[in-house]
């Protein structure tokens, strides 16, 4: 049998290659080279807006409400309906611009933002107007009593010889000045224990005589001031035969001071976190123990406010002090012996009088009285802006001697890694911060 030759060329084309074809079939598709394309746009991130930020727009949609608003209701109040008066005209100028102010901010911000900003520019509206009306009453007694507080004598001497033919160089409210610092001194040392005495009667001990004991002390709080005045007038005066005195009207401003002061500190106790009480009692203290040493000292801040705010409010009772004081042009010390007169009654009595420099004097004796008022109500405002517990900053400072102290003495058995020297700079630094 003849063996015919085959060529090379065909062993080269019928040899077959298993790594090519195990990698690429045959039957695979070409690949082809896509065309790149650009990634999809990303959203942009949505913009925080600050409800309590003041923006362009914000200010222009309230400027414009009000001036649209005081614009429409003069032509409509003054010119086409037959009405007058200044009351009328604010009151429906402030109703307009709610309405205009309401619809801007509907089709601006949309209809979820129109309750917010409605009860924001009434609220805003209401507290601009009692700021007028506390800003009035002090202008307009700064300006009819300032001739009399450029004398010194106003606040140095009595009214003795103050009469309506005399100058205001003559005579003060010196007899007034001293009697309602009595009267508030006693006031306060009576009404003070009693009314902190039943706030933590309320909280603390509680009980079945908790309910009456609230009851009592909001109808008292409530209470009209010339009932207090009656009440001591026909118990103390009249019944057990005590003259009107000093002493009779602290007793009447103690009634004033009592509920106001208990319903005050009630709130501040009830601050109070019971896990303070509940850590107290689990280390044995007794509940009179816990509430001396743990709870009187962390509402002390909120005591105080209370405190000064009775006083504040008592000050100015004119009421209680008309039937149980009595009326005089001299200085009386003694509050337990004789009439005693306070600034209340002394500006009662001052500006019924016809001629205009008693007027003036009236109005130099209501001007202190609102100063002692501001004074007071500033004092509450400085000692209740610390929170329960919160140290001074005097306090902070002892601390952090006492413990400069402590470890300086034995240092290596706290902070073994750490000298006196180095924690001594480190309290320091960390003391130079918290002032600042």
């Amino acid at each position: 049998m003849t063996e015919h030759a085959i060529p090379a060329s065909s062993v080269e084309t019928t040899v077959p290659m298993p790594a090519v074809t195990a990698a690429f079939p045959a039957t695979a598709p070409t690949a082809t080279a896509l065309p790149a394309t650009a990634p999809p746009p990303q959203a942009e991130p949505e913009r925080r807006i600050g409800r309590r930020a003041v923006t362009f727009d914000g200010a222009c949609a309230l400027i414009g409400s009000a001036l649209g608003a005081l614009g429409l209701t003069w032509l409509v109040y003054e010119r086409i309906l037959p009405t007058t008066g200044a009351l009328g005209f604010w009151l429906s100028a402030f109703l307009v611009f709610l309405a205009l102010y309401g619809g801007v901010t509907a089709l601006v911000w949309g209809r979820r933002a129109v309750a917010d900003r409605l009860a924001g520019a009434f609220m805003a509206a209401i507290g601009v107007f009692i700021v007028f009306v506390v800003v009035d009453q002090v202008a307009y007694a700064a300006y009819k009593g300032h001739s009399a507080l450029g004398h010194l004598n106003f606040l140095t001497r009595d009214s003795l010889n103050a009469t309506a033919l005399t100058p205001l160089s003559q005579g003060g409210i010196l007899n007034a000045l001293v009697g309602s610092l009595e009267q508030m001194g006693i006031a306060t040392a009576a009404a003070v224990p009693l009314g902190i005495l039943a706030a933590l009667f309320l909280v603390e001990v509680g009980g079945p005589m908790a309910r009456p004991v609230r009851s009592l002390v909001e109808a008292m709080t409530s209470l009209p001031e010339i009932i207090a005045g009656l009440f001591i007038f026909a118990l103390f005066i009249l019944t057990f035969g005590l003259r009107q005195s000093g002493f009779a009207a602290a007793l009447a401003l103690t009634i004033m001071m009592i509920p106001f002061v208990a319903r005050s500190s009630e709130v501040m106790l009830r601050l109070v976190p019971g896990t303070l009480r509940e850590a107290s009692y689990a280390l044995g203290a007794s509940q009179w123990r816990t509430i001396w040493s743990i709870v009187l000292p962390t509402a002390r801040s909120g005591l105080t406010t209370a405190v000064v705010l009775g006083m504040a409010r008592a000050i100015g009772e004119t009421a209680p002090v008309l039937l149980t004081s009595g009326y005089t042009d001299y200085v009386n010390a003694n509050p337990f012996s004789g009439w005693q007169t306070s600034l209340p009654l002394y500006i009662y009595e001052t500006v019924r009088e016809p001629a205009d420099v008693q007027r003036v004097r009236a109005f130099g004796a209501a001007l202190v009285l609102i100063a002692l008022v501001l004074v007071l109500f500033t004092v509450a405002r400085v000692l209740g802006g610390r929170t329960p517990g919160e140290l001074s900053r005097r306090q902070r400072r002892r601390v952090a001697r006492d413990r400069l102290a402590y470890t300086a003495e034995r240092p290596a058995a706290h902070l073994p890694g750490l000298s006196a020297t180095d924690l001594e700079s480190t309290d320091l630094e960390r003391e130079t911060n918290e002032s600042a």
